[in-house]
């Protein structure tokens, strides 16, 4: 029985986290595809828990553009993840379509990939050397679709999404293992000017699934001139960081968290850093420059 309970949660997969998604909110809704109406492009890597045996690492790259006379958006997603022995590589390509009210704009948007899933047992240390389930390693591909929706106004947003729609599941020497169970993201956030140069952004994040307990992720940003940004946020009460962005030469951005879990977690000495850049142009004639509010 031991080994039953070992080997599932050898399997199991789940969503990265991220520190960043404030700045590319694209890594959690596709609904963003094209939001800003132009241009933009973003590398990460995110590790987590560094100095722990198998801590999770994620290196992302993504994009997305506005199109049709910024009607509709586009975008495209790649992550890899990789926990342990097990690795995630994942590839989306996402659709937009964008509603102008009064004084919103309301964007829904579908995401369709392929997640392929790899683990390996070399370097793990097994009891029972004869154990089948033990033996080499595994490989699977499977589909990926994934949906949601962004409401945003000048001074606030709102947004809903499941990223990836369908469960997987894995069968391994006659059992079968949940790879991967669906996920719910609803996060908003407020725009305060505090004066000409100083804005105060206020943002929640809640994350959900099944038979797990909920993550909730609540960050206070101060941005300044609309150039620069630091924030304080917290996870659930047992992860503290900060969070630091700065735009230069008015296209390129740059972004970096530090995150430290607290002690009741899995230790305050495994600290988290997460950075990526990223390049934000207006290549179509009905491109706008960077909206800093969002």
């Amino acid at each position: 029985m031991a080994l039953l309970f070992l080997t599932t949660a050898l399997f199991a997969q789940q969503d990265p986290l991220y520190g960043q998604y404030l700045f590319n909110p694209l890594l959690i809704n596709p609904a963003y595809s094209g939001l800003n109406n132009n241009f933009s492009a973003m590398v990460g890597y995110r590790t987590q828990w560094t100095g722990f045996e198998g801590h999770p690492e994620t290196f992302y790259v993504s994009g997305n553009a506005s199109v049709l006379e910024n009607k509709c958006g586009v975008g495209l997603l790649v992550i890899n993840d990789q926990i342990g022995n097990i690795s995630n590589t994942e590839s989306n390509l996402a659709f937009a379509y964008k509603l102008n009210l009064s004084h919103a704009t309301f964007s829904y948007g579908m995401q369709v990939g392929l997640q392929h899933y790899t683990t390996s047992y070399a370097d793990l240390n097994v009891y029972d050397q004869g154990d089948n389930a033990f033996a080499g390693g595994e490989t699977g591909t499977r589909m990926n679709i994934g949906a949601g929706a962004i409401l945003t106004g000048d001074k606030y947003f709102i947004g809903f999404s499941v990223p990836r729609l369908l469960p997987t599941t894995f069968k391994n020497s006659g059992q079968e293992f949940e790879l991967y169970n669906r996920h719910y993201y609803l996060n908003a956030g407020y725009l305060f000017y505090l004066s000409d140069r100083l804005r105060f952004k206020p943002t929640a994040l809640l994350r959900g699934v099944v038979d797990a307990p909920a993550n909730l992720d609540v960050a206070f940003n101060i941005n300044i001139d609309g150039h620069y940004t630091a924030g304080l946020f917290t996870r659930n009460l047992n992860t503290y960081g900060v969070l630091l962005q700065t735009i230069f030469r008015e296209q390129w951005r740059l972004g970096y968290t530090f995150e430290m879990p607290a002690s009741n977690s899995v230790g305050s000495n495994f600290n988290t850093h997460e950075v990526n850049l990223g390049i934000m142009l207006s290549i179509f004639s009905y491109h706008e420059k960077y909206n800093s509010n969002f």
